[in-house]
């Protein structure tokens, strides 16, 4: 008789696989920020020609705003970024990124480059394609029912 899988168990379990694979690749330098603070150092330095506000990054990680504020603010304890004034809105601060989260950037795009890669190996490009797919099917059954 085949096992019954659930697709929410299976999301959960490769989602802790994966966080101890890069909790355990992480440079040691980087032992003080977390994996999502990464995510977050990435989508600044891509936009770094554009100003980036807190609604921005929670409509970005599809996360509340608590959980935008709480991460920000200790991204700015650690001098990773810095809100700045905007001349067209005084109640807006855009977020900045400082050296030091550039220079982490720069290093960790090559630590993310190989985590990539050890998770892609013996996966085609077609059953990545398939896997994309579905993983956008699941994203937006999830939005309809929030």
């Amino acid at each position: 008789m085949k096992k019954e899988r659930h697709l929410g168990f299976e999301i959960r379990t490769i989602n802790n696989q994966v966080k101890r694979f890069v909790q355990s690749t992480k440079p040691a330098e980087f032992q003080e920020s977390t994996g999502v603070h990464g995510w977050a150092i990435r989508y600044f330095y891509e936009n770094l020609d554009k100003d980036i506000f807190q609604r921005d990054f929670e409509a970005r990680f599809s996360i509340r705003r608590s959980t935008a504020t709480n991460m920000l603010k200790l991204m700015e304890k650690n001098g990773l970024i810095t809100r700045e004034n905007v001349s067209y809105d005084a109640r807006l601060k855009k977020i900045v990124l400082t050296e030091k989260a550039i220079e982490i950037h720069k290093k960790a795009t090559k630590n993310i480059k190989m985590i990539e890669n050890t998770l892609k190996k013996g996966i085609t490009e077609q059953e990545l394609c398939t896997f994309y797919s579905v993983i956008d099917k699941i994203k937006a059954n999830l939005e309809v029912e929030e």
